[in-house]
């Protein structure tokens, strides 16, 4: 089973592109906080690419701007292409299936809004919010991400709380 739910905020406006299907898409990425508190007393931040298609990257290209709080569910997709310069490249992504606006704007009001992508029937959600768009940053990983993922753990069965 390969299934996602993250809650975060966007890191950076969508960037919205048609694809040679003609499909509109929106690429983004969300920064996560997790629960988990370090030595320093902060909380670790993941900052997670994600990609909707059709219908549901319209809606989110159009409400969606950076700070926003949303809720997403979908699927972890790994992929890796040759770059124009012959380097292998590396992507990792969350194919947003759902979404579900948290915030409206930038702040912290409950907005109770969803939306959803199901064999093609789509429900619209039309949020008060700032339709400008501002500069479009694109991230690209130009190496293994998994190159420096840390150190080896070994647990053994009495380190286990059960």
């Amino acid at each position: 089973m390969n299934k996602v739910i993250v809650t975060g905020r966007l890191t950076r406006d969508p960037e919205s592109r048609v694809s040679q299907s003609n499909m509109e898409v929106s690429r983004f990425s969300v920064a996560a906080q997790g629960d988990f508190v370090n030595k320093n007393g902060e909380r670790d931040v993941e900052f997670i690419n994600c990609v909707a298609f059709g219908g549901l990257a319209s809606t989110i290209n159009k409400y969606c701007r950076k700070g926003r709080l949303i809720g997403i569910q979908g699927r972890i997709r790994n992929n890796s292409y040759t770059a124009q310069d012959g380097t292998k490249r590396y992507t990792t992504d969350i194919v947003v299936e759902q979404m579900e606006f948290l915030s409206t704007g930038n702040n912290d009001t409950q907005a109770g809004g969803n939306y959803s992508q199901s064999n093609n029937n789509y429900s619209a959600y039309s949020p008060s919010g700032n339709d400008n768009m501002a500069d479009i940053e694109t991230t690209d990983i130009s190496e293994d991400p998994y190159k420096n993922f840390g150190e080896e753990v070994t647990l053994s069965s009495d380190d286990l709380p059960f």
